[in-house]
């Protein structure tokens, strides 16, 4: 489905969510005796209790973020200073709130774990911008990667995400007011992506952050076996072997690590892996695993700018070697395994 113009989701999407969020709530101890008589029903403890809980949090969080962020459109001159640094900071510190009252919820009700380890991005490169290149496997890993950057390592995100995302009115409205980009799938869009990346990714400051996910979606067993034979249709046989090792990733798409790279010679990069949340990808799923009881980890790896590659085929060859790298990682820390420190 096409994504409608902006002054649609603004006039019709933001509002409709917050109203919808006042009937909800205004209906829920309805809606929640019906879902505590249905959940002997079907497995799982109190399952349909559970779901209609995190559907609701999740409403109202968006619905409270929306009012939020509109008092501060009325506070920068009804928009005419939300670029400014200080409406800037004042958006970022207002994605903290709200994300870390999303990760509490998400701990709570799903009774998640989430582990880090490796070496601190901030303690490895202190003061330096960061390019973040994450694997993506469900929309969870997203979420807690901006959470730990924004409320653990104190750093300012600019990300790099598809344009349907812009479907939820608070991730909308939030994300177009700093600087992120919004990313349109497909190949005829490739070279102009690229160029939005690169532009992204200048002037870059000390506790800047650019997150990307180099796979280009969330990982499937179908995606994966797609993007293998568009490196044999595009006559990259060579990566097409490499990519068909890995197991647990899509190919990495190295177009727009190259332009960041290029934009900012002077930045850091992370690369990132996590595990727990790899079948998390519909809502059938988080039904069928709730309470989901798991532990995910988040594995960083950070490279200094002095040991990043100079030439074009050196850098793609060094993305496969990372990427072959998490790869490794994941099969060794799946399913609740131990943490392997490599």
């Amino acid at each position: 489905m096409p994504l409608p113009p902006r002054w649609v989701r603004r006039m019709l999407l933001a509002p409709g969510v917050v109203l919808l969020a006042v009937a909800v709530v205004t209906t829920l101890p309805a809606w929640a005796l019906l879902a505590l008589a249905a959940s002997p029903l079907v497995p799982g403890h109190l399952r349909p209790l559970r779901l209609l809980w995190i559907g609701t949090v999740y409403l109202i969080w968006d619905a409270t973020a929306l009012l939020a962020l509109f008092v501060l459109w009325l506070a920068s001159g009804f928009g005419a200073r939300k670029r400014s640094p200080a409406f800037q900071r004042a958006h970022y510190v207002l994605a903290g709130h709200f994300l870390r009252v999303l990760f509490w919820q998400a701990r709570w009700t799903l009774r998640l774990r989430i582990d880090v380890v490796g070496t601190d991005p901030d303690t490895a490169l202190p003061g330096r911008p960061e390019l973040v290149l994450c694997r993506h496997a469900g929309p969870g890993d997203s979420f807690i990667l901006i959470h730990a950057l924004v409320n653990w390592f104190h750093r300012e995100p600019r990300i790099v995400l598809k344009e349907t995302l812009q479907w939820d009115p608070a991730i909308d409205v939030l994300l177009n007011r700093l600087p992120n980009r919004f990313i349109a799938p497909g190949p005829d869009g490739r070279e102009s992506a690229i160029r939005q990346i690169g532009h992204l990714a200048t002037g870059l400051d000390d506790d800047d952050a650019f997150v990307i996910f180099p796979e280009g979606g969330n990982f499937t067993p179908k995606r994966r076996l797609r993007a293998i034979a568009r490196l044999r249709t595009l006559g990259l046989e060579r990566m097409a072997r490499r990519a068909e090792r890995m197991r647990h990733v899509l190919a990495p798409q190295p177009g727009g690590l190259l332009a960041a790279l290029d934009a900012a010679p002077d930045a850091g990069v992370v690369f990132v892996a996590h595990t727990g949340l790899d079948q998390m990808l519909t809502v059938a799923d988080v039904w069928r695993e709730l309470p989901m009881d798991k532990r995910i980890v988040m594995r960083f790896w950070s490279v200094p700018p002095e040991e990043v590659p100079v030439g074009k085929q050196e850098r793609i060859d060094w993305l496969f070697d990372w990427w072959a790298r998490i790869d490794t990682w994941i099969a060794a820390n799946r399913n609740g395994a131990p943490a392997a420190a490599d």
